[in-house]
């Protein structure tokens, strides 16, 4: 059985150990010398270059998201008739909503309004009023028919036209307050027109 065993150095393998070093002169010297800070330099100037970079590339603090649109902020709820509120006469009707700001600064109403042209609209408090973050607030609104002619007969599904303004925008929302509404304001305009023909 043949094997290969380590492998020797071949022939003048060893030559170039043994040579003595080549002499230096001062030229060399110099040589040597400007090769060694020149390599120190490049060397200095990798690790600054390095540092430069991870700290350029480092995670920046990220800025924070605006604030939302105040309708996305905000909910308009319906929630009874206002009885013996304060201003109430024959052809109007009074009704409490309820204003909430979930999220985001402070939310202004600077108007409310109805689409119809037969109804006038007031606000208790009147606006512009100020709701603040995470708080709600009671609005008693009022209805006055002022031509039952131009009121709606059985409105479907009656809003209310709102203006509201934070840090971020102005934006006119309609707020549709559901069937409760619906029908305490058909109710209330049928008392109200009921002498007057249509």
């Amino acid at each position: 059985m043949t094997g290969i065993g380590p492998v020797e150095p071949g022939e003048d393998t060893l030559v170039r150990d043994a040579l003595p070093p080549r002499p230096r002169g001062r030229l060399a010297l110099r040589y040597e010398r400007h090769r060694r800070t020149v390599i120190a330099s490049g060397a200095v100037l990798v690790v600054l270059a390095g540092g430069g970079y991870l700290y350029a590339s480092r995670s920046q603090p990220r800025p924070a998201p605006p604030p939302p649109y105040p309708s996305q902020a905000v909910d308009l709820v319906y929630v009874a008739p206002a009885t013996g509120s304060p201003g109430a006469t024959a052809g109007t009707y009074s009704f409490t909503v309820l204003l909430s700001v979930r999220s985001g600064p402070p939310v202004t109403v600077t108007r409310l309004t109805q689409p119809y042209d037969g109804l006038s609209v007031t606000s208790s408090p009147a606006a512009p009023f100020q709701t603040k973050s995470h708080s709600a607030r009671k609005i008693i609104v009022t209805l006055r028919v002022t031509e039952c002619e131009k009121a709606p007969r059985n409105p479907g599904l009656p809003f209310l036209d709102v203006t509201l303004r934070n840090a971020r925008a102005i934006e006119a929302h309609s707020f549709i307050l559901g069937a409760r509404y619906a029908q305490d304001l058909s109710r209330a305009l049928e008392v109200a027109c009921s002498n007057h023909s249509r």
